[in-house]
């Protein structure tokens, strides 16, 4: 995406990404307020107990707009999570989402850890698309109910 910033993401992102992801995920999958609790929640942990040498956010921004995010969240001493990867959907489909998910592994291989994982669900097929092009392997599926509707979870990991 042309003339899109990355930033480090600061406390005061913590409300524009909450309610954005509630709302994104609301209109597109049927999400419930659950949903972005659980994101809030996330937001708050990161911000109140971050180690900045070995978890990051980032915001990517086009003029003042906000416009994605992701975050390198540790799992423990060898493995990463990826967590809060989303893109606005005027941002989609222009390279950014493949220029944050490299910069967040490559946070995580200085970092040290030797792993990532996330989870995401089966209806985000791009994103999965995403995933394999940069070596990360589909480990689980399971079906679950969460956020008020059925969804297939999944975990993926790569090796860094």
């Amino acid at each position: 995406m042309v003339d899109v910033s990355l930033r480090r993401f600061v406390a005061g992102d913590m409300h524009w990404l909450a309610a954005r992801h509630q709302d994104l995920y609301s209109r597109e999958e049927g999400f419930d307020a659950s949903y972005g609790q659980l994101i809030a929640g996330v937001l708050h942990d990161f911000c109140s107990d971050h180690d900045p040498m070995c978890e990051k956010g980032w915001v990517a921004t086009k003029d003042t707009q906000r416009v994605g995010s992701i975050f390198c969240i540790k799992e423990n001493s060898e493995i990463a999570r990826l967590r809060l990867f989303f893109l606005t959907p005027e941002a989609r489909g222009q390279g950014l989402g493949q220029r944050l998910l490299r910069d967040c592994m490559g946070f995580s291989r200085q970092a040290g850890y030797r792993e990532m994982v996330l989870h995401t669900h089966k209806s985000r097929r791009s994103s999965g698309s995403l995933y394999k092009a940069f070596g990360w392997q589909m480990t689980e599926t399971k079906p679950v109910f969460s956020y008020g509707v059925n969804l297939i979870e999944q975990t993926w990991r790569v090796m860094l």
